[in-house]
């Protein structure tokens, strides 16, 4: 690990701070850039998870993708908490946290969409930033690829029925636009150019050169993200903080039972760690687009997804840290150690 690498959670600190401080000094300037965007897909952030994906991606070799069905547990827990699990506790955090705890201390009129622009946040599964937090990891990158591939597919038909069911909604205006773009701009197309790249140069040399390109990408993104939301964040602090508080706890709550459900089932820890990952990070673009779509820009539920993005790097970053922290406790498992000498001996 590079000096740089190593000192990561103060770089990203920094980004957090210069990033609040330019988008109150020069809002015009973020405004502009936050402007420049497609179906709520904001173009700049797009080229720089292109620079953050691209690296992780070359190291999948489709050839080798057949051999996913091997993790079938950890698809089946990701699959899990994804579905069964993230936006129902995540409502019940809000009607704890929101509805109760912090209600004298938010806006009366904005209590039930502050709810549902959680809910919102936590039924949809991340696409493009959960192949960064893999690679931290050192995670399975054919295993990431299909259970990101699969999230998606099921986003298709679930979305919509999650989000109406617990809202109390007959129908949501899903924004198909910005769903299908990022699938496109996030999946399809980096695929296919670090698929082509695989073909006509030296992957592991080109890898390398462009792992600290993926980095800066990375602190690049949390700039622009802290810079958009500038203004907002230090004319009402509180109301964020507070609104961080259930978005937090839903994280780790999430990406804990998903690292202990594939322990418990015997799967290897470079799966454990995406999973984990996969099963607690959002999709933020869908969900800013819908809560949009839905409340209205200036609503209590677009501000609510907003706090999802921005604690998204730093909250999944930690989340990084405890699960190469934890890798020997992991493997010291019982069922992990089973597993492993059965696939020594087949």
């Amino acid at each position: 690990m590079s000096t740089f690498e190593r000192y990561l959670t103060i770089w990203v600190f920094l980004c957090i701070v210069v990033g609040v401080a330019l988008g109150h000094i020069m809002p015009s300037v973020f405004q502009t850039i936050g402007a420049a965007e497609v179906a709520k897909v904001n173009l700049p952030v797009a080229v720089l998870i292109w620079l953050m994906i691209i690296p992780m991606l070359l190291k999948i070799d489709f050839a080798s993708l057949s051999q996913v069905g091997r993790h079938w547990r950890g698809i089946g827990v990701t699959l899990f908490i994804n579905w069964a699990v993230k936006p129902f506790s995540m409502a019940l955090l809000g009607w704890l946290f929101v509805g109760f705890l912090f209600r004298p201390y938010l806006p009366a009129d904005q209590i039930d969409s502050y709810i549902a622009g959680l809910i919102i946040l936590a039924a949809a599964p991340c696409t493009a930033m959960v192949f960064v937090w893999s690679n931290l990891t050192k995670g399975e990158p054919h295993f990431t690829l299909s259970q990101v591939a699969l999230n998606d597919t099921i986003m298709v038909v679930a979305f919509a029925p999650i989000v109406g069911l617990l809202l109390g909604l007959s129908a949501i205006a899903v924004p198909w636009d910005t769903l299908i773009l990022s699938v496109v701009l996030y999946i399809v197309l980096p695929v296919m150019v670090a698929q082509i790249l695989r073909g006509v140069t030296d992957v592991n040399r080109l890898g390398a050169k462009l792992q600290p390109a993926s980095l800066l990408a990375l602190l690049a993104t949390l700039v622009l993200l802290f810079g958009f939301q500038g203004e907002q964040i230090i004319a009402q602090p509180a109301v964020i903080a507070l609104l961080a508080v259930p978005i937090l706890i839903q994280v780790y709550f999430n990406s804990g039972l998903a690292y202990l459900l594939n322990r418990m089932s015997g799967e290897e820890h470079c799966v454990a760690g995406p999973s984990a990952l996969i099963g607690a990070s959002n999709f933020f673009e869908l969900a800013v687009a819908a809560a949009i779509s839905l409340f209205g820009f200036n609503s209590g539920a677009a501000l609510a997804t907003v706090v999802g993005v921005l604690i998204e790097v730093p909250v999944m970053l930690s989340v990084v840290w405890i699960v190469n922290r934890s890798k020997g406790w992991y493997e010291r498992g019982a069922a992990v150690q089973t597993s492993a000498t059965t696939i020594k001996r087949v």
